[in-house]
């Protein structure tokens, strides 16, 4: 009886639970699913934590910050006009700056040079702040193409579930009260894709139909696993990375980030999402076929 009770839990429904919410549903009753009030109804509940979850956003982010100090501090020393370069990159100009000054570093202080492009990347993915695809870029002119897709790969993986798991703790009246709409919709086709999940998070990785940050921020509280999340952004990163990874080897020659996408690599992507989705669309035809 009871899995029959969540199996026939609308999409919106399930946006909306947690244990808590539950247990009060069951002994205080509730508006109609579907109804405005009922969408308004856990919204409203959240909305009073979320001076607590910017506190907490807001200490965990501190920590984070004082750890990039660290290992910044711990960094060669440099002059004065590279310490200037030392920064997050904004545009094409800045990636060459930054390129040349950790190039220079690299093969005497290997060890500091990737801990800090290391630490940089998770970072800007965990706080979804612009300025990893210079990075993924640079990793094609710094490393070895192999290790390069790998650390871009690793890096996104982990940033993307560091941001997964900080959505869990204190992202949920964020998306309550400004992502409602977008993240039902979302919730609908995660139901829809549940038996092939790893290959939709795949394909929407491959793809730009939705913003990487939304699909971090949005996934634990449409209850998508922590597991299939990392192996599908892991494995979904690697094709498009490969293109910025390339486009690397040639960094100097490039004057905006948009040179690196050619005609030929986004029919390649385009391939590749097709490819990533197809197992889920034969399995679900012969499923259809055998029933």
């Amino acid at each position: 009886m009871a899995k029959g009770r969540v199996a026939d839990r609308s999409p919106t429904e399930m946006l909306h639970s947690t244990p808590a919410g539950d247990r009060a549903v069951r002994t205080q009753g509730s508006a109609a699913p579907g109804s405005k009030d009922h969408l308004n109804e856990k919204p409203c509940a959240e909305a009073g934590s979320a001076r607590t979850s910017l506190l907490i956003l807001v200490s965990i982010f501190s920590c984070a910050a004082f750890v990039m100090f660290l290992v910044y501090k711990n960094f060669p020393q440099l002059s004065e006009e590279e310490r200037v370069n030392m920064k997050v990159p904004r545009d094409m100009d800045d990636a060459k700056a930054l390129g040349k000054v950790l190039s220079k570093y690299k093969d005497t202080f290997y060890v500091q040079v990737l801990v800090a492009y290391f630490a940089t990347y998770i970072f800007l993915q965990t706080f979804a702040i612009p300025g990893s695809i210079f990075l993924s870029i640079l990793s094609g002119f710094l490393y070895p193409f192999p290790l390069a897709l790998f650390l871009v790969c690793l890096c996104s993986g982990l940033g993307a579930s560091f941001c997964y798991m900080l959505s869990y703790l204190v992202g949920r009246p964020v998306v309550y009260k400004y992502l409602t709409e977008k993240a039902v919709k979302w919730s609908q086709q995660v139901e829809r894709h549940r038996e092939h999940l790893i290959n939709y998070i795949i394909f929407l990785r491959i793809t730009p139909f939705l913003p990487n940050w939304f699909i971090n921020i949005t996934s634990p509280v449409i209850n998508v696993p922590l597991k299939v999340f990392f192996i599908g952004t892991f494995l979904g990163v690697a094709p498009p990375s490969f293109v910025a990874i390339k486009a690397g080897t040639t960094l100097h020659q490039l004057t905006t980030a948009g040179e690196a996408v050619s005609w030929s690599s986004v029919f390649i992507l385009m391939v590749l999402a097709l490819l990533s989705i197809l197992p889920a669309i034969f399995q679900k035809q012969l499923k259809q076929k055998f029933e």
